[in-house]
């Protein structure tokens, strides 16, 4: 039996919002510890002490705590990167360090350690291959990412010209070019503008909705406390609460009754009754205030009616189509290959020579670099040649008649030289 099976029928039960948690857990670990060393093998630091959780399918789980309370490093032996010194854990059903596993899963980890003399596309695009993406989809799902980032007017920048905040983006981006089961997401938030703050967050509550099992570590809590079903919440590498935001965070000892604006002789009313009634009166009274986060994206919305630049990030387009689960790639397949359709007549495209590409490719691999590399396409004689540009004419425009005042004998003794010329080297050649 698998790991993840076997800890997930111990632990069993109902999750939030209703799903059933009878389905083996996504991540399951129990008893998990972690001791780092020191060179004579003497205990030097207990980062994770005897943790036990799941996270369950389709669910947002919160990993909270101050720094140095063994998020991270949780994290890592999810990943495989540490073995932990006892307990167990599985994700997916296996072990942390079965390779196939990680094709289902997208890090973003708490510092994104990019290749700095690449740009945005050839970054995705050098990840998308890491995962064995097929060509055409992986272009797709580039474009889709770098628009639902915001980098779509700086994608070819160099990464290293941009700021902390837009690494973010693009490392977001980067967890999600496979279109992951299981997306780790460690700090995501950290150096975002309450722009993209607020759109990473729409981003995991759309993930989840779709099904994604989503895990986010942050020691910012508002942030999580807007996203998740359910958290842990570690200090000094233990579980010190776990729960929903509902158990954790209702308060029991008070109430909040909200109402339309009253005058002072009403609330004087209302307090006189409650006395009588409950033995204690209306602690405090005041208007509620509008989040900061809420009047700040307001004024950006506003700017951004009235059309002002940026030479940032933008605000980010829709949540990626493969993401959404929108796409139908047999159909774009099809349609991009021209399998059984026409041509249409309106737009007719002469390739001029043999081995020249006819189209603009979106990807830093073009369709005349990789005829060059695997030796297939153009002749040797033909690739050194000038690039020619593909002629494209209207099927329906007229072709012009030949002008009265050109001499057409000149030019067709030209091309019957020309002729002679060329069976005269045929015939020297056998």
């Amino acid at each position: 039996m698998a790991i993840g099976t076997a800890i997930g029928a111990e632990t069993g039960g109902v999750r939030a919002g209703g799903r059933s948690a009878n389905a083996p857990a996504v991540v399951a670990c129990q008893g998990l510890t972690k001791i780092f060393k020191d060179f004579w093998m003497r205990d030097r630091a207990r980062a994770v002490d005897s943790i036990s959780f799941e996270i369950r399918p389709h669910e947002i789980f919160g990993l909270l705590g101050p720094n140095g309370s063994g998020k991270s490093t949780t994290i890592k032996l999810m990943l495989g990167l540490l073995r932990p010194t006892s307990g167990r854990l599985a994700v997916l059903g296996r072990p942390p360090t079965d390779v196939e596993t990680k094709r289902r899963i997208g890090y973003l980890p708490e510092e994104s350690y990019l290749y700095p003399f690449l740009n945005a596309r050839e970054t995705l695009d050098y990840y998308g291959r890491l995962f064995s993406i097929e060509r055409r989809a992986r272009l797709r799902r580039i474009d889709e990412l770098l628009d639902m980032v915001g980098l779509s007017g700086a994608q070819f920048r160099q990464v290293r010209e941009y700021s902390k905040g837009m690494q973010r983006r693009i490392g977001i981006a980067q967890a999600l070019i496979n279109d992951p089961d299981f997306l780790i997401l460690d700090e995501p938030t950290t150096g975002l503008d309450p722009i993209g703050t607020r759109q990473v967050k729409d981003l995991i509550i759309e993930l989840g909705r779709r099904g994604k099992t989503v895990l986010l570590s942050s020691h910012l809590l508002a942030d999580v406390e807007d996203c998740v079903d359910r958290m842990v919440i570690l200090y000094g590498g233990k579980i010190r609460a776990e729960g929903t935001c509902d158990s954790l965070l209702s308060a029991t000892d008070r109430m909040t009754i909200e109402s339309e604006p009253l005058d002072d002789a009403t609330v004087s009313e209302i307090d006189s009754m409650l006395r009588r009634r409950s033995g204690s009166g209306v602690i405090r009274v005041a208007k509620p205030r509008q989040r900061l986060e809420e009047l700040f994206l307001d004024i950006v919305a506003r700017a951004q009616q009235e059309r002002l630049g940026t030479s940032g990030a933008t605000h980010g387009g829709q949540t990626a189509a493969f993401l959404r689960g929108d796409e139908d790639d047999g159909l774009i397949d099809r349609l991009v290959s021209g399998a059984g359709e026409e041509q249409p007549a309106a737009s007719i495209v002469e390739e001029p020579a043999r081995g020249v590409a006819t189209g603009h490719e979106h990807g830093p691999d073009g369709g005349v670099i990789e005829q060059l590399v695997s030796g297939h396409g153009a002749k040797p004689s033909e690739a050194s040649g000038p690039a020619v540009e593909p002629v494209v004419r209207d099927a329906h425009a007229q072709v012009p008649a030949p002008d009265a005042n050109v001499d057409s004998s000149v030019i067709d003794s030209l091309l019957s030289t020309y002729d002679e010329d060329d069976d005269e080297n045929r015939r020297r050649s056998t």
